[in-house]
């Protein structure tokens, strides 16, 4: 860990101010920094956020695909959009799981988030923002899936490595294949 690394968590940790409040992003643009940084640590156009992501979605089609288990990445399913956002945004299955359940594919979307969102605020409770990430994608995808004869499975981690309990429970199933397989 760099030294600049180092003072930025040290200042998060002890809740020392690292920005003005309502200054822009510098990455994005997008967003407004918080005096305690919660938009830096998790901005989505840092380059390590997206790595992260693809990281842990290769890792999982991976696992599925040793597994036994027929999955493909960035399926196009036509049918995953943004509804807040107002207008097509069709986007592919991070994994696509075929056959996952009652002969229905199944449409995996990964989410990292950091575990230190909403440090500041008086309710902070370990863990909480995973599962929010989580309950999050279900809203967003969980209907469009159904009415289109799939089942959605939100795959929700946090960067220090939580998982939510339907990350869990997937990767549980998972592992009732292999042993399955291996028997």
């Amino acid at each position: 860990m760099s030294a600049v690394e180092y003072r930025a968590i040290l200042r998060y940790r002890l809740m020392i101010p690292l920005f003005r409040v309502d200054e822009p992003c510098p990455v994005c643009r997008k967003a407004c920094l918080d005096s305690f940084g919660e938009h830096a640590i998790h901005c989505k156009e840092l380059p390590g956020f997206k790595y992260r992501h693809d990281w842990v979605r290769d890792v999982l089609c991976d696992v599925l695909k040793r597994a036994g288990i027929s999955a493909k990445k960035e399926a196009p399913v036509n049918f995953l959009t943004d509804p807040l956002e107002g207008r097509s945004t069709l986007r592919p299955a991070d994994i696509l799981v075929f056959g996952w359940e009652g002969g229905k594919h199944a449409c995996v979307d990964l989410t990292g988030v950091s575990p230190l969102v909403g440090l500041k605020d008086k309710g902070f409770v370990v863990g909480q923002a995973v599962l929010k990430a989580e309950a999050s994608k279900v809203a967003k995808h969980e209907k469009a899936c159904r009415e289109n004869l799939h089942v959605f499975l939100p795959f929700a981690f946090d960067t220090f490595g939580g998982l939510a309990p339907d990350s869990v429970r997937l990767l549980n199933r998972v592992q009732k294949v292999v042993n399955s397989n291996s028997s």
